[in-house]
């Protein structure tokens, strides 16, 4: 018999067994899925790819990046830069690549008073202008990793599949900030390759995201969330893309890397625009993504009151110990797989916060929804 006085800590055990019984799922099944996922057979025809890369202001980039990306070591392709109503001097740094590689397309868009538009207008005009069947998005202040990114993206369009999800890191540099933003990417790749892997593809990044252009527009292009300020890559995944026309591909010569947030308030920013599309989701999606965080929340919660009442410590510190074994595990697979470096040991920690982070983030989005269409 369990005394009186220890039966509420004894059903909070419950509760804090029942969400590491969560946390320990999501990690074996979700998560790890993609540190032991081996690729399908791939297509070695090295069908024509088109490049779409939609830029506004973004002559330093263009001159720094785009080249990589021009420079692919792949038999077929064109690149498109729709240049989005730029007032710097992106058209002089386009202009000037131009002349130098004959596979090179720009459509212009100039700015008009009487109508403003976000990314998505832009995508839109990007892919009516291309040529070719598959579409290879990504974005200005994006590097691929390799001459060989292009043929990992396009190899894995076989008859059936529609979608291929890439890795879009971020690059490595100094600060607590930029690691916390690569750990966020990091962890959300775990989540949409693993939940992709496992047949329930939600969302890919625009950084990395290939996709057939007749399926773009036999779904009347971005359709219902065409209102939307974000979402041309998550939701357009998400209303799109199933088990069964969906493909992963994160091989060390497929990842891309973009320039970080500056500063917080620009991170902040970048956050709160993507973070506002997830409303959008489909329910079974915004449950499952909401379940873990949530569970999270409850587990370290939970876990800290136990053990500063010495209620069931053993227990207790068996149970913290299997799911932070488990988390310390898939961490450094992923870590080798996706080329994300030193992160393990600030992660245990950005595990911790992330949720609470995220979560008032989420809940800023509905009080700063003011109706204007930003690009950006």
């Amino acid at each position: 018999m369990i005394p009186g006085d220890n039966i509420v800590f004894f059903i909070l055990f419950i509760i804090f067994c029942l969400a590491a019984i969560i946390q320990i799922f999501y990690y074996l099944w979700f998560y790890m899925a993609p540190s032991v996922y081996r690729s399908p057979e791939k297509n070695r025809d090295k069908e024509a790819v088109s490049v779409i890369i939609c830029a506004r202001n973004e002559a330093e980039n263009l001159r720094n990046f785009l080249p990589s990306v021009l420079e692919q070591d792949y038999p077929s392709y064109e690149v498109i830069v729709v240049n989005d109503c730029s007032e710097d001097n992106s058209d002089d740094v386009l202009g000037h690549l131009l002349m130098q590689y004959p596979h090179l397309r720009i459509s212009s868009i100039n700015k008009d008073q009487k109508f403003t538009h976000s990314k998505k207008f832009a995508q839109f005009i990007g892919i009516k202008a291309a040529a070719n069947e598959i579409l290879l998005m990504t974005d200005a202040d994006c590097q691929p990793e390799s001459e060989k990114w292009i043929e990992n993206m396009a190899s894995n369009f076989t008859g059936s599949v529609d979608f291929v999800l890439g890795y879009g890191g971020y690059l490595h540099e100094k600060g607590l900030l930029n690691k916390y933003i690569r750990y966020d990417s990091m962890f959300i790749a775990m989540q949409y390759l693993g939940m992709a892997i496992r047949g329930i593809p939600y969302m890919g990044v625009g950084r990395n995201l290939a996709y057939r252009r007749s399926v773009f527009f036999r779904n009347r292009g971005f359709g219902a969330h065409n209102h939307t300020i974000s979402g041309d890559d998550d939701l357009f995944v998400n209303t799109n893309a199933s088990g069964a026309n969906t493909r992963v591909e994160f091989g060390p010569g497929s990842h891309t890397r973009s320039v970080p947030a500056a500063d917080l308030k620009e991170w902040v920013k970048q956050k709160q625009r993507h973070l506002g599309t997830a409303g959008f989701y489909r329910l079974r999606d915004k449950i499952l993504l909401f379940l873990e965080p949530f569970s999270r929340i409850i587990f370290y919660t939970l876990f800290i009151l136990l053990i500063s009442t010495l209620s069931f410590w053993p227990y207790v510190i068996s149970v913290f110990g299997t799911r932070l074994v488990i988390q310390i595990t898939v961490f450094t697979l992923m870590q080798k797989r996706l080329k994300e470096h030193k992160l393990l040991l600030k992660s245990l920690i950005f595990d911790i916060f992330s949720p609470i982070i995220n979560g008032a983030l989420y809940i800023s989005t509905f009080h700063n929804r003011s109706g204007r269409i930003t690009w950006k």
